[in-house]
């Protein structure tokens, strides 16, 4: 397995990936997109939206890149809005759905061990009972109650940094305001 020297945490979890094919960028980029505080727990690869990218299970929520040299795609689900979540296997790949806040995610061609171990991972996380924290370790809000402040200030670090074009930023935006 390839070393990526990134961080411990970082490291360790892609350790851990049966293939790194198609996300060695993305595992580079990974710190970009993580909040301070907000360690990598497990890493997997799948089909999400545009491309192949990276599944990130941290401390605070999952979270889907893709850096293409062309575009670049971020989606993240905070547990405290994630509803459920389901695995569908098959032979050598699956399937993750994640149910969040309304919406559903589909995360296609997951290779099908690290898939349903992120899958089980994620259901027991979601079934232990925890406070929701944000970025900069700020305590989000009470459940039910919109995070608009926390979400835009995400999208800023991630517009800042880089790592979404303007236009995704005006679209992802948009979204976020229409939700209120």
């Amino acid at each position: 397995m390839a070393k990526f020297n990134v961080r411990p945490d970082i490291d360790a979890a892609a350790e851990r990936l049966q293939s790194t094919l198609g996300s060695k960028r993305e595992i580079q980029r990974l710190p970009e997109v993580l909040w301070d505080g907000e360690t990598v727990e497990m890493l997997a690869t799948g089909l999400y939206g545009k491309g192949n990218g990276l599944v990130a299970m941290t401390s605070h929520r999952l979270i889907f890149l893709k850096h293409g040299v062309m575009s670049q795609q971020i989606e993240d689900f905070p547990y405290g809005r994630i509803s459920s979540v389901q695995w569908a296997g098959g032979m050598i790949t699956g399937t993750l759905i994640v149910f969040a806040s309304g919406n559903k995610a589909e995360i296609k061609q997951m290779p099908k061990d690290s898939g349903k171990a992120l899958a089980d991972a994620l259901r027991a996380r979601l079934a232990a009972p925890q406070p929701p924290v944000g970025p900069a370790g700020a305590s989000a809000p009470a459940a039910g109650t919109p995070d608009v402040a926390a979400r835009l200030q995400t999208l800023d670090q991630l517009r800042a940094a880089g790592a979404i074009t303007d236009e995704e930023y005006r679209d992802r935006r948009g979204k976020i305001l229409d939700s209120l």
